[in-house]
């Protein structure tokens, strides 16, 4: 099979460290498939980061990541304006890239991992072509619409003339099929861990190799410093517990457009001292982290399954998260405790039973990544098989 991916969600020149669940999904992928990537970058993004770092995308924005082809074209949009609009504006940035991929690569199904507008660039461009197209669901891409209402209309678009749509929990499936998916052609994928670096390890040696204070219990966030991952939630919820003990320090590993607000709410706090902004780290040193921390933190207002607490359960860290989305169905695979989001004094209080006495570790944690891969594997080539014998029995009508 020859599978065309298309997503903003991948590493890129200037953001080396992009969803890196999507790059260790596709390079698992192209281990058994011809896979060929277009990877558009958000133009304000790359201008920022350019601007910041000096690095821009050289011409013809055509790179090879782990042996994949990857074109990032610019995709032209208006922030935070016109987002009914941003479908067709992701598909007039990508055409021209897309249109060149299906005459060089030929591929015979397309994919994408993200709902609006990626998802819905994707279908449309996909069948314009006569492709089927599979997308993926994540989790805000389809439980944030009432916050986001502009981009419902596309978002119920594309999972409905999607020809396979994978869910990552079940919770989300089931609002795929709310939103009008028809439910044979939904698949729920679980994702797993890579447990050759997801794996435990020492404690004294991880926090000597990242230079931590041994006297201290360190707490750890990793994630993208956006409203919906809730470190606001966290800083208050230290802010309490610095009235308990303050023998803690947190370790915050992401960046994203809230970086600057924590950092001044964290001062306001009076907790700055024992917050640590580390930004943006290669996803290599992240079982380090994991290893390191007494406990991971995850107070989100939504989301589906994260790879984040699969990665800490496969490390044997304890944490707690918030019981939103599709985190209940993971937490028997690690040594959770989960509180409702949006409340920092159950999230203080949760942290401090979970430093004092954290539960033991489950025998049985998350599945190998290669496993999950190889299920959507399958139904991608499920999807493709049923497209084709649906086209052949149209022939036979025709004809």
């Amino acid at each position: 099979m020859r599978i065309l991916a298309l997503t903003n969600l991948y590493p890129n020149p200037v953001q080396p460290h992009r969803a890196s669940f999507n790059r260790h999904q596709f390079r698992l992928l192209s281990e058994r498939h011809a896979l060929q990537v277009i990877a558009p970058t958000l133009w304000v993004d790359e201008w920022q980061q350019g601007k910041r770092s000096g690095v821009r995308i050289p011409a013809p924005r055509r790179v090879v990541n782990e042996g994949i082809v990857v074109d990032h074209p610019r995709y032209w949009y208006t922030p935070k304006l016109l987002r009914g609009l941003y479908g067709r504006f992701f598909m007039a940035s990508v055409r021209k890239t897309f249109d060149r991929a299906v005459e060089e690569f030929g591929p015979d199904l397309v994919f994408s991992p993200w709902a609006y507008p990626d998802g819905w660039a994707a279908v449309r461009l996909a069948h314009r072509h006569g492709l089927p197209a599979v997308i993926q669901v994540h989790g805000s891409d389809v439980r944030q619409l009432d916050q986001f209402g502009a981009r419902e209309g596309g978002t119920r678009e594309a999972i409905v003339q999607a020809d396979g749509v994978v869910a990552v929990s079940s919770e989300l499936a089931q609002r795929v099929v709310a939103l009008g998916a028809a439910q044979d052609k939904v698949r729920v994928i679980i994702d797993g861990v890579d447990k050759q670096v997801f794996r435990p390890g020492p404690k004294e040696d991880a926090r000597r190799r990242l230079g931590l204070d041994p006297r201290r219990r360190h707490l750890l966030f990793i994630g993208n410093l956006l409203d919906v991952k809730g470190v606001d939630i966290l800083l208050h919820a230290c802010r309490v517990l610095k009235g308990q003990r303050g023998d803690w320090q947190l370790h915050l590993v992401g960046d994203g457009k809230r970086r600057g607000a924590l950092a001044r709410l964290a001062e306001s706090l009076d907790i700055h001292e024992q917050v640590v902004f580390h930004g943006s780290l290669p996803h290599h040193t992240l079982p380090t982290w994991l290893q390191a921390a007494d406990l991971f933190v995850l107070p989100s207002r939504s989301e589906g399954i994260p790879n984040v607490l699969l990665e800490a359960s496969a490390c044997g860290t304890p944490y707690v998260a918030s019981a939103v989305g599709g985190i209940p169905e993971i937490a028997a695979l690690g040594a959770s405790r989960l509180v409702p989001p949006e409340q920092p004094a159950m999230l203080a209080e949760a942290i401090a039973a979970m430093l004092s006495a954290p539960p033991a570790t489950p025998a049985t944690g998350p599945r190998d990544r290669e496993q999950a891969v190889e299920a959507l594997s399958s139904f991608l080539d499920e999807t493709l098989q049923r497209h084709r014998a649906a086209g052949s029995v149209s022939h036979h009508r025709a004809a």
